[in-house]
């Protein structure tokens, strides 16, 4: 049986890789990305807690899809928006929508 240690070694690496791109990266897309690893660590870690602590219960697996569930939709806004900053403004980076701003 593989150890505990070894799942979350895996997903913090993973969270830090998506953190890093929401941080380092100036592309929307890239960004929305990072936040998707993060979210994938995050399942990671709901899933290893459940097997290793209440596998007779399945509230790790319904955490895992609700997780699924949020990623999805803020993928389907995420890029919606996107595209319509694309359409307007011609660009994707992030530090030139400063459409918000006066």
């Amino acid at each position: 049986m593989i150890p505990i240690s070894w799942y979350l070694i895996v997903a913090a690496a993973l969270f830090s890789i998506g953190l890093f791109g929401v941080l380092a990266r100036k592309n929307a897309v890239a960004i929305l990305l990072g936040v998707e690893l993060m979210l994938n660590a995050v399942n990671i870690n709901l899933v290893t807690f459940w097997r290793y602590n209440a596998p007779e219960t399945v509230t790790g697996q319904v955490f895992a899809i609700i997780v699924f569930a949020v990623a999805a939709a803020e993928v389907a806004v995420g890029l919606a928006l996107i595209i319509s900053i694309y359409r307007n403004r011609k660009t994707v980076v992030a530090d030139e929508l400063d459409m918000m701003k006066w």
